[in-house]
């Protein structure tokens, strides 16, 4: 007999495809092994036993005698019987081959009388049962659907098995509803992109889910080892994109939908033409064999020896089948009643509390509505891992792991306000470890996603200084407050100004405001900046954008207003009109505006000390003379740019004290340039100077002087008359010779001269005893033309 276990492959499946199997599935596999078993058991039984026993009919021909057949070949008897009245003796062909003639009689009938369901019946079982098998479990088989099937198993006992899961469903169903119904009572939290509706924290609902600590908890976190904490993040990022992949299809649903219609067709078939063909085997069949010749009979009664039997298999396969088939109809029904294509997680966010869970679709949608009809509960931990309030916790367990206190205290650093200073770059989100550090002043964030500043930031009192660099950010209510008292200085940069955070407008305390980033180019549009009469501290504003004009909410802040920088990226800056109500200016940047001149507007800032018109397009500087009017002017910054000539006017601005002409197109320097006598410091390098006037004797003052990069072939020697030069760069000039009187700059200590043609240098260099080899930027070769004596003293630090 065939062992079951032969076909046993036709109907395997891994066993963690169970998951996805409904009890119809499951109940029609145990009603295809029954029928399975029918269809053997009759295949055996045809195989091994006779088919058919065929025997001479006899005939009632009249006037005949009848003649006993005692043999198997069909010859008569030796003894004559007394005649029968109305029945003819049969006789047959006598040979000596009768078993040899009645198997051969018991073939042809069998082929030829026998009806062909009776013959085939249990290969028809056997047939039908293995199409039934095949279309159960053909979408487990199929590459387009098994590779998505394998993936999401795999997935899914990762995720019903992660500890994550666990911890997960536990801290967030055991929220507090007092607090859920108070978070959702307090005013809107701010974001980044400066919205103040609840809607815009669709995306930080960690904030009213998971209740909120004031430091991290490291008991708890504990709980989750860093291993453990990584599986789960990976789990994260693959169904993200097996999520991406799925939805994008309905090709699961179609197949399943196919092999079920395909097994009602094949059940209706099955009905059909048994109930009309089960009657068709008979126990006794009549044959008709012309081999009269041979046997000597025509007329043959059989009987078919199974016949019995497979009547009462054909019955009982029919009623199993009958079963199968309402159960694939009640599939079907389930199937087209509603839409599977379509999955809410409703009762799994009202259940955990987890509210943003998303409803899926497609073929996604359609393998958790199988899952359910398994167990729910997969359904339950699977989302888990779907929701964006898990994934931040997750990723808050995870940087609480990595940067701990000590490590975050490693990397702080004293910056240029001279405050404690942590910059943290490319994070997945923001440690809470950062709030145990309370001697912390200044927080620099970079290209973080998804920062969450919670009401702990509070805990951090000395905090004045903050920077966002394209970050998003959601901020808590009472983090709000807290930074209105505290922050004194905040940087953001942004690439939209719908990206600014509405909450820095009323940052009462605010004293210096850095914003970065790219207006609308409509001019229109450019000025749309949010008031900031809120910002009654503020002094400082320095914005680097692509402003076309002075923005006019800036005038609201005038009265106080002592620092402004516009940097643009080349956009030309032409309306000025609201500049001039800014009388309390201390300092002005217009860099890289494309201006072609000097605004007049500026004449008008009478408190102004020092100005820098870096990188424009400034090629006569004739309005200089208008700055006589700024008497507090000492600075004043005009490099990068293409000034040709240097005007006399320049003369009459006597507070100057800092001059900046480098990197401009200067061919010659006006006597007059050295009569501002207050001058401290004068960059003129990267000209075409090719003289320097005997006037600059008149420098007492001068600390920093710089005429590197032009076209210097000698030096006056007044130039060595100004005794606290510090700082005096020659580079890459023409010059052939020092002059001895270098001896007179004792305050020297830095003196730059490489890049020219000098053969060798003074020895007199020795008496600038504060000039040291670090100091003295030279080449080497020159450098050893000097005394030995000369250059053991420069190299003793």
């Amino acid at each position: 007999m065939i062992p079951v276990t032969e076909f046993r492959q036709f109907m395997e499946q891994q066993p963690a495809f169970r998951v996805l199997k409904p009890w119809w599935d499951v109940f029609t596999d145990y009603l295809s092994v029954v029928m399975l078993m029918i269809g053997v058991f009759g295949c055996t039984l045809h195989v091994m036993q006779d088919k058919i026993i065929c025997l001479p009919e006899r005939s009632p021909p009249l006037n005949q005698t009848v003649a006993l057949s005692n043999d198997v070949g069909g010859t008569s008897s030796s003894s004559p019987l007394p005649p029968i009245p109305g029945i003819t003796e049969v006789k047959g062909l006598k040979t000596n081959l009768d078993l040899q003639q009645y198997s051969y009689i018991n073939q042809i009938c069998y082929e030829k009388a026998l009806h062909w369901y009776a013959k085939y019946l249990p290969y028809l079982v056997l047939i039908h049962t293995l199409i039934f098998m095949v279309c159960s479990n053909f979408w487990f088989k199929f590459p387009g659907s098994s590779s998505k099937i394998e993936h999401f198993i795999s997935i899914l006992g990762k995720c019903f098995d992660s500890p994550w899961t666990t911890r997960a469903l536990s801290e967030v169903s055991g929220e507090n509803p007092e607090e859920k119904d108070e978070s959702k009572k307090l005013p809107s939290k701010h974001n980044i992109h400066g919205g103040t509706t609840e809607g815009n924290l669709e995306k930080a609902q960690s904030l009213r889910s998971i209740p909120e600590k004031v430091v991290v908890d490291k008991t708890d976190a504990s709980v989750l080892d860093k291993k453990e904490g990584e599986q789960a993040k990976a789990l994260f990022e693959k169904i993200k994109k097996f999520r991406l992949h799925v939805e994008e299809g309905d090709l699961l649903y179609v197949m399943y939908v196919r092999q079920n219609v395909f097994k009602v067709l094949n059940f209706l078939l099955i009905i059909a033409y048994n109930s009309v063909l089960v009657s068709e085997v008979q126990v006794i069949v009549i044959c008709d064999a012309d081999i009269q010749d041979m046997t000597g009979y025509k007329h043959f009664s059989c009987n078919h020896t199974k016949a019995h039997l497979f009547s009462k298999l054909a019955y009982c396969y029919l009623c199993f089948v009958g079963v199968y088939g309402f159960t694939c109809l009640y599939t079907l029904y389930w199937l087209f009643h509603r839409s599977l294509k379509e999955y809410s997680f409703e009762y799994v966010r009202q259940e955990t509390g987890i509210d943003d869970i998303p409803d899926v679709k497609n073929d996604f949608a359609f393998m958790l509505h199988m899952i359910d009809q398994y167990d729910p509960l997969y359904s339950k931990r699977f989302a888990v891992f779907l929701s964006e309030v898990s994934e931040n916790k997750l990723k808050q367990i995870n940087l609480n792991h990595e940067w701990t206190a000590e490590k975050l205290r490693q990397r702080m650093q004293t910056n240029s306000n001279n405050r404690l200073e942590l910059q943290l770059f490319m994070l997945s989100g923001l440690p809470d470890t950062i709030f145990e550090i309370t001697e912390l002043q200044s927080l620099k964030l970079e290209i973080i996603n998804n920062v969450t500043i919670p009401a702990s930031i509070s805990q951090l009192k000395d905090l004045q200084e903050l920077s966002l660099y394209q970050c998003s950010l959601n901020i808590h209510s009472a983090a709000v407050a807290f930074l209105k008292e505290n922050l004194k200085v905040l940087h953001v940069k942004f690439d939209d100004t719908r990206e600014l955070p509405s909450w820095i407008y009323t940052l009462r305390n605010l004293e210096e405001l850095y914003l970065s980033g790219s207006f609308s180019t409509d001019i229109s549009k450019n000025v749309n900046l949010e008031s900031l009469r809120e910002l009654k501290s503020l002094k400082t504003l320095h914005l680097k954008s692509n402003l076309s004009k002075i923005p006019q909410s800036i005038v609201e802040v005038s009265s106080h207003l002592q620092r402004l920088f516009i940097h643009n990226d080349g956009t030309k800056l032409v309306m000025f009109n609201n500049l001039k109500k800014m009388v309390h200016l201390v300092e002005l940047e217009l860099v890289h505006c494309e201006l072609e001149r000097i605004p007049h507007a500026i004449f008008s800032l009478t408190n102004l000390q020092e100005l820098d018109l870096k990188d424009n397009n400034l090629k006569s500087i004739e309005e200089i003379l208008s700055f006589q009017h700024l008497r507090k002017l000492m600075c004043l910054k005009l490099w990068h740019n293409s000034i040709t000539y240097i005007p006399e006017h320049i003369k009459k601005l006597g507070s100057l004290e800092r001059l900046y002409f480098n990197h401009n197109k200067i061919e010659v320097l006006p006597s007059h340039l050295f009569l501002c006598h207050k001058v401290r410091y004068m960059d003129l390098s990267s000209n075409e100077i090719h003289f320097i006037p005997p006037e600059i004797g008149v420098l007492q003052s001068l600390q920093y002087f710089s005429v590197s990069s032009n076209k210097l072939e000698n030096l006056p020697d007044e130039l060595f008359f100004c005794k606290k030069l510090k700082i005096l760069k020659l580079g890459r000039n023409l010059l052939t010779t020092l002059s001895p009187k270098i001896a007179y700059l004792v305050s020297l200590t830095h003196l730059e001269l490489k890049g020219n043609h000098f053969e060798s240098l003074p020895t007199e260099l020795g008496l600038c005893r504060s000039l040291k080899r670090s100091g003295l930027v030279v080449e080497d070769t020159l450098f050893e033309t000097l005394p030995s004596e000369v250059r053991e003293q420069m190299g003793a630090e």
